[in-house]
C-alpha cells in the first residue's frame, strides 16, 4: 500500500481503494464499531481525494495508525466474546 500511495496513478487510485476496503473496512465491519468505521472511511475519501502526494502520505499513515489504536482497544473485547462464546458452549 506504501508503492500505491507514493505513486499515484488512476490505476494505483484503484488498486489502494480495493485494498483498504479488504484491509480496513472488512477488520471495522466485523467490529461492529460503525462510528470507527465511518471515521476510517472519511479518513480514506481524503487520502483518496489527495493530490499532494506528502500530505496523501502522511494521511495514510494517520489512517493506519488510527487503525492501530482501534486495534489495540477492541482486542480485549474480542478476546472477552470468545471466553464468553466458549463458556457459554461449554454449558
Amino acid at each position: 500500500t506504501d508503492y500505491l500511495v507514493s505513486n499515484w496513478t488512476p490505476g494505483n487510485k484503484a488498486l489502494l481503494q480495493m485494498a483498504v476496503q479488504s484491509w480496513m473496512f472488512s477488520r471495522l465491519e466485523n467490529w461492529g464499531t460503525t462510528s470507527w468505521l465511518e471515521s476510517m472511511q472519511t479518513k480514506v475519501q481524503d487520502i483518496l481525494g489527495e493530490d499532494d502526494k506528502d500530505r496523501r502520505v502522511a494521511v495514510f499513515v494517520e489512517a493506519c495508525s488510527v487503525l492501530k489504536q482501534y486495534e489495540t482497544m477492541a482486542a480485549p473485547s474480542i478476546l472477552e466474546m470468545a471466553l464468553w462464546k466458549r463458556e457459554i458452549e461449554s454449558g
